[in-house]
């Protein structure tokens, strides 16, 4: 798991800058700068999540790990299907995409 990406998560969590929930997410799309999608999202909400965010030409992350794993991510005792950051660096943007590039690559 990208250490970036779990930084990154706490600091927009604290900020208030991340929308979280598929419907929220996929709601908001327009203003989102990532979206992290974890392994338990239904597969018609990934597709409907992915084809958005390919129109606005918004980066997707498919975190490794299940909505619980995500939530405990984010320092929340629930489960989380998915996550936009509303506002992110480009920097960690990149960072976090080549993390998890790599990580998928040893898989």
């Amino acid at each position: 798991m990208s250490k970036i990406l779990e930084k990154s998560l706490k600091d927009a969590r604290k900020e208030g800058k991340l929308t979280m929930g598929a419907k929220q997410v996929l709601n908001s799309v327009k203003n989102s700068k990532l979206i992290v999608l974890s392994q338990s999202l239904d597969k018609d909400m990934v597709e409907q999540i992915e084809s958005d965010a390919k129109k606005e030409k918004i980066p997707l992350v498919n975190f490794q790990g299940t909505s619980v794993a995500l939530g405990r991510l984010c320092g929340l005792q629930f489960r989380i299907s998915t996550i936009s950051f509303t506002s992110i660096d480009d920097a960690n943007i990149k960072s976090i995409l080549k993390d998890t590039e790599a990580e998928e690559k040893n898989d």
